[in-house]
Parts: C-alpha cells; structure tokens; sequence
C-alpha cells in the first residue's frame, strides 16, 4: 500500500461552482482561496479561464495575494485539433493565466470521443499527447484529468489505458482517474486502481462525484489501492449529487487510516473551514454533515447522554475537538436524568446532586415536548426553565395588557402596530410601536417598553425568526412552533414559543429573549460582585 504522503487538490472554486445553486463572485473566490491557503491545501483549482471573464478576473486578483502554502491552478480541455495546438484559444487562455500549475482534462471514453467529439483512437490520443507536451513545454506543472475513466475502462479497457499511457508519454506529472458519472462502486475502485498501476508509473490521482453517495468512499478506497493525489471540494458542492466531500475525507485519511499529508494540516480547522465556505456560498451549513455538522456529535437519547458521560468513545467514534467541532446534549422527550445533568453542567448550573429537581425538571420538559416544545435549537428557554425550578430566576416583567393592529391599504401595503401595558416592579408602562409587521411591531414595542427600566437591552436585536407548522391536518388552527434567534453585538440566544395562534407563540419566544438577556446581565454582575468580594 502507497504510504507516501497524499496530496490534496481542491476544486471548490471550479468543480463546486457548477453545483446547482453555487455562485461565487471574484471577491468571494479569492476569500476562499486565502483561507484554503491558510488551511494548507496543495492545490487550489481557480478556474476555468477560457470559459468566462470572471475567472480570467479571478487568476488576475489572486496574484495579487501572497499564498504561502497552496498553488494555484488553471483548468483546461485538451486541444480541439491535433494539428493547432499553438493556436488552439482554450490553451492560450490556460498559458495567460499565469498559473504554475495547470489541470487539463482529456476523453478516456470511446463513447465521448466517438460521439462527442467525432474523434477516432489515434486522433484523440494525439489531442491528448500533444496538449499536455505544448503544456509542458512552456513549463507548466501538468495534472491530466483522465474524464470518465472508470466508465470508460468499464467499456473498453485497451481504449482507457491507452489514452492514459498518452499522457504519461507527454510527461504529465500527475493522471487523475475521473468517476466522472459518480455510478461505480468502492470495490470496482478497487480493481481498476490497482491494475492501472501495473501499467503507469506515473503518480496517479482520483476524481470523484457523489450520485450514488459514494464518491468519499470510492476516493479512500483509490488511496488505500495507491493512488497519492485526492480531488475534491469544501462540503461535497459541485455537478449534479456533488463532488467528494474533502471535509469527509481529509479527517478519514489521517485519523482513520494513518495517511498524511503532504502538508500538515491543522484538523480542529476544519468545521470553521466548512462554514466559513458555507457561509460566503450563502449555504445554511449542514446540521448532520459527518465530522462538522451541529448534530454530529449531539445527543438527544438518555442511555446515549449517561454513557457519554462516562466515557464519551462509547458514542462517538473520534473526539469532537480533533476536527474542530463540540460535543452537545439534547433536551427533549427523550431526555432522562443524564441529559439534565449534563446540560445543567454545560451552563454552568449547579443542581448539588439533586435527584427530586432533576426528574421535575425532566418531567416538565416532556410535558412541553408534548404540546409541541422543542429545545434542541432553543437553550436559552431550556436554561430559563432550569433557573425557575430552581427557584433562581424570575421575570423581569409582566405584560398586563397587548393589542396588536393589522392594517391593509389600497396600495397593498400592510402597517401593524403593538400596544404593550408592561408592569415592572410595580410600576406601569404604556407603549405603542409600528412595525412592518406584527411581530415586528411587538418586538419593537416591548423593547420600547422595557428599555426605560433596563438599558442595558437596546444592543438586543432578532437575527432569526423561523416557524413551524404542528399537525398540519388541523389547517389554520393548526400549533405553530416559533423559535427566535436574538443577538446583542457579542452573544446570541435562541428562544422558542408554541401556540395555535402564531402571534402569542411569537410572543413567547420575545419573552423569553428578553428574560434572558437580563438574567444573563444580572447573572455576570452577581459573579462580577463576588470576584471583587473576594480580592
């Protein structure tokens, strides 16, 4: 088995770009380049030069960036005329890069080089030669991208191999086998990789996409057979199903399987990696992706949470740190003891071993889970129920009195607007605001309401504002879930309200954030007091 050191090959920037619903500008493409440079990828494939003005821009902006780890590299087909090389537009475009590495991809296919380009054998593996040697000749660093290969092996064995032996001839420094349509099995992988390498000695690489959620198997399959260059993109974005996943890779090949790489890769970089590139996409980052999601280490079942408490390999199968991620536990109807202890632990709560306030506390949370409660993305609620069993936390405020207006126009415009009569420590408060819409308005007016008494929440606002429908056969009577993001300029929290009517489970969720926020004010000044006491 290869146990040389693996090369990682990115190709978010071109191969992700393609994947449905990806758009990068030139601003957002050299964003991601820094930070895969910063990550210590080998190669970063920008783009296809030829092909648009925005990645000519791109190779333009990037060399004006001092990369210190990852080359970058243009992307390329072969030559469309064996006999105009010189003068072929989509090599000149690859050469004025300026890059010192270029990928060109070739057909490997008879079907694609019959049917598509109307080539027979010799005249596509002469494309294929003397691309890559005019390539060569100006000095570039030569990766071949073997397009379809394993389907082209598949078909016709002698054609595939033939054209590969077509690059190693011209001196490709690197032939990456495709999985092009992403339809072979890990075990196919396999043979083929390992009968190719009886007859290449060049290094070789793979390329594989995920229309049968194969494409992170089929490429550790392919290393563990002998390949030492693995492609692939941030999150598994690209054509059709995706590209393989390096997120899932790159842990996979160094934890797992004993590989390194050819650079030192920092891996508790790796989910702030991933988001970082899900969020320039305008991706919301995936929750139960392997290694980085937010539910990859979290655990919702008791006998889960009481055994990961004692030791946590009983349920997870690397330590969530390794990979940059955390470890969370879940309250909900499946929740025991463990969970509440736990996350009791985890907000720094001290419950001093009582059992008795536990199961209570256990008991009413699956009472709320019931009526349609949910506080795995709300834990600002959960803490607040917490801190009120205890006998900790109390409100701020009460409303005494609300009416919320809605107007429609003529225009079709809408107007609200929120009456609050909010009573705190005895004294009354009489408030109106106007909003886009109700919630806005009941947002904007139990701030105006509340700030007199308590400063310190004109920072809060709401980020996020979601709602679920609760058993939709019941229509518009139906439960809606609300749950409600609020941030302050250095923390944020999450709140949940339930209701059938979406106004008061709006307003449930606004409470909450609001107590939480004061509590939270009042609990770092008691912790603030005591310090000082202390000194």
């Amino acid at each position: 088995m290869n146990r040389n050191p693996i090369e990682i090959f990115d190709t978010t920037l071109r191969d992700g770009t393609q994947g449905e619903g990806v758009t990068l500008s030139v601003k957002d493409k050299v964003r991601i380049a820094i930070r895969l440079d910063e990550f210590g990828v080998d190669f970063i494939e920008g783009g296809w030069p030829g092909s648009n003005p925005k990645d000519e821009s791109f190779f333009k902006e990037i060399r004006k960036e001092k990369l210190h780890h990852s080359r970058i590299c243009a992307f390329g087909s072969t030559a469309r005329f064996p006999d105009k090389i010189k003068s072929d537009a989509n090599l000149i475009s690859m050469l004025r890069a300026e890059t010192a590495v270029v990928s060109i991809f070739g057909k490997t296919w008879r079907l694609h080089s019959e049917m598509g380009l109307e080539l027979d054998a010799f005249e596509n593996e002469s494309l294929i030669y003397e691309s890559i040697r005019h390539l060569k000749s100006e000095g570039r660093q030569v990766i071949f991208d073997a397009e379809h290969f394993f389907d082209g092996y598949k078909d016709d064995q002698e054609f595939a191999l033939r054209m590969i032996q077509a690059a190693e001839k011209a001196n490709a420094d690197t032939i990456v086998l495709c999985e092009t349509n992403g339809g072979s099995l890990p075990s196919e992988i396999t043979e083929i990789v390992t009968t190719v390498k009886q007859t290449i000695n060049t290094p070789l690489g793979v390329h594989a996409h995920n229309d049968s959620e194969l494409a992170v198997s089929n490429t550790l399959a392919a290393v563990e057979a002998g390949v030492g260059h693995v492609q692939g993109t941030i999150n598994g974005v690209g054509e059709r199903c995706g590209n393989a996943n390096l997120i899932s890779i790159i842990p996979n090949l160094t934890l797992k399987m004993g590989f390194e790489t050819a650079q030192k890769l920092d891996l508790t970089q790796l989910s702030s990696l991933s988001h970082f590139v899900s969020e320039v996409m305008n991706f919301a980052p995936d929750q139960r992706a392997a290694f980085v999601g937010r539910s990859a280490f979290a655990h919702k079942g008791g006998i889960h949470v009481s055994a990961v408490m004692k030791n946590s390999a009983m349920y997870e199968h690397i330590e969530p740190e390794k990979v940059g991620s955390q470890r969370r536990v879940l309250v909900s109807d499946l929740s025991g003891q463990s969970n509440i202890r736990y996350k009791a632990s985890e907000l720094d709560v001290k419950l001093n071993g009582d059992k008795a306030m536990t199961k209570k506390v256990v008991d009413r949370i699956k009472v709320l889970e019931h009526a349609g409660y949910q506080f795995d993305g709300a834990e600002a609620s959960f803490e607040l129920i917490l801190q009120e069993e205890l006998g900790v936390f109390q409100p701020f405020f009460d409303v005494l009195d609300s009416r919320i207006n809605v107007n429609y126009g003529d225009d079709g415009h809408t107007h609200a607007d929120a009456m609050l009569k909010v009573r705190v420590d005895g004294e009354i408060e009489h408030t109106i605001a106007d909003g886009v819409g109700p919630v806005n308005a009941l947002n904007l007016a139990l701030k105006k309401a509340l700030v007199r008494f308590y400063p310190e929440i004109k920072d809060v606002k709401l980020v996020d504002y979601k709602v679920r429908v609760l058993e939709e056969r019941a229509g518009t009577e139906s439960k809606v879930r609300v749950l409600i993001e609020s941030r302050d300029g250095e923390d944020s929290w999450s709140t949940v309200g339930v209701s059938e009517n979406i106004i008061e489970a709006s307003w449930q969720a606004l409470r909450d954030s609001f107590n939480y926020r004061l509590y939270m004010t009042k609990k770092k000044s008691v912790c603030s007091k005591e310090i000082k006491d202390s000194a």
